[in-house]
């Protein structure tokens, strides 16, 4: 078969694995109707399952139609960091010394607040923290904002299009969040070095517009959560009665500084990661357990992402490279719906000659739609393996998502296209 032929093999294969995502709350009801197949239903209705299990399928297309070798070797040439890294920091972020000391600081922000401290704590979780992002980068926001959340926001008794519209924004605000930096946001870190992007240009020109953005988009969720969140809501820590020490705490800390400063260096940082699952173990009774599931299943769906959306540059590219900047703000934006943004500002570094108004079109429209749906932006899916518990059939709708972020992303947009 001839490589064109596999591109649309490929490309069909994308299609249907972004279609399937669409579906995964209707696999989840499957698994309820049909019980006895119900282990393979439920496991299709995995959000984070999708992009691999098609990544697999294209593999073993790839190895029928052309060649076992070929399709091993494009496998193996495929870049992993992204997947790898977020595994790690996902696991290291969300370890009980790490939340302890974030959930400290929150409480000492919260009672310097004029207003009832869960409203005061659920607003630095989706504005606060979606903004540290730019400095722990995204992936280890989204981790911890929404551990911070998930008792006192996502709880089922709130009503499902509210939990929708908060996650929408906190999916917006992680976005965008992380554009205070060049090293932060995926789609921002694949183009800074080639164009040349450091931290200062990236504040003077999305940073503190995307920081506008964030507070408006926290204010007006806390705003429509008001009446659902009570006097005594609070984020709930699971149970360990042993207060943490300092030194374990900073010992945890310097782990996860260290993971975020070799983001780049996957051998280093996976042997900080085997230094710290031995740290964890020896003071285990400071430890809860660690997400390890949770993660395993977000890299799993970047990885998948990574095998997919490495064939989709022969249609993505024209489209992107045609486009005038208006149109390419706006084009951009909707494609992020259908593919990783990271993706898209990869391709769009590959223009040659592209004029600065294209590139900060590019790269405007690839942030603010990063929150509209699970394969928008790479934290998104780790926000869904732990948030989905909340919601009904345990599992995220594309199509509520969708919605629900449709209002913070025109805040994003209109504060990075007019400010």
């Amino acid at each position: 078969m001839t490589p064109i032929s596999i591109e649309w093999v490929a490309a069909f294969l994308f299609a249907v694995a972004l279609a399937h995502t669409f579906a995964a709350k209707f696999f989840e009801r499957l698994s309820h109707r049909y019980p006895a197949h119900a282990g393979l239903f439920h496991l299709l209705g995995e959000v984070e399952v999708v992009f691999g299990f098609w990544a697999i399928v294209l593999i073993v297309c790839m190895a029928w139609l052309q060649d076992g070798t070929q399709a091993l070797a494009y496998a193996e040439s495929r870049q992993y960091t992204e997947p790898l890294f977020v595994f790690v920091v996902m696991v290291v972020a969300a370890s009980k010394p790490i939340l302890s000391f974030v959930m400290s600081a929150v409480d000492a922000a919260s009672r310097l607040m004029p207003m009832r401290a869960s409203l005061a704590k659920a607003w630095l979780g989706l504005c606060a923290v979606p903004l540290l992002g730019s400095a722990i980068t995204e992936p280890a926001a989204m981790t911890i904002a929404a551990l911070m959340l998930a008792s006192q926001v996502f709880r089922t008794e709130v009503p499902e299009r509210v939990k929708y519209f908060a996650l929408g924004v906190l999916f917006v605000n992680v976005s965008i969040g992380g554009t205070l930096t060049s090293y932060a946001a995926p789609p921002v870190l694949m183009v800074a070095t080639v164009w040349g992007w450091d931290s200062a240009f990236m504040f003077a020109q999305f940073g503190w517009k995307a920081a506008l953005a964030v507070l408006v988009n926290a204010t007006a969720a806390v705003f429509v959560l008001r009446n659902h969140l009570g006097v005594n809501s609070h984020a709930v820590e699971p149970g360990v009665t042993d207060p943490i020490p300092k030194t374990v705490m900073a010992v945890h800390l310097f782990f996860l500084a260290a993971v975020v400063a070799l983001a780049h260096y996957p051998v280093a940082f996976i042997g900080l990661f085997v230094m710290f699952m031995g740290f964890a173990q020896a003071y285990e009774r400071y430890q809860n357990p660690l997400i390890l599931k949770e993660a395993l299943l977000v890299g799993f769906f970047l990885a998948g992402l990574v095998v997919l959306g490495g064939m989709q540059q022969w249609w993505l590219q024209p489209i992107v490279s045609t486009m005038n900047p208006q149109v390419l703000f706006y084009g951009t934006t909707v494609l992020t719906a259908f593919t990783d943004n990271a993706a898209l500002t990869y391709l769009g570094s590959l223009i040659l000659d592209i004029s600065d108004e294209a590139k900060y079109s590019l790269v405007a429209g690839a942030v603010a739609g990063g929150g509209l749906t699970v394969i928008a932006n790479a934290p998104n899916p780790a926000g869904v393996a732990l948030l989905r518990a909340g919601f009904a059939d345990a599992s995220v709708g594309a199509g509520g998502l969708l919605l629900g972020a449709l209002f913070p992303t025109a805040v994003a947009m209109a504060a990075l296209l007019l400010l």
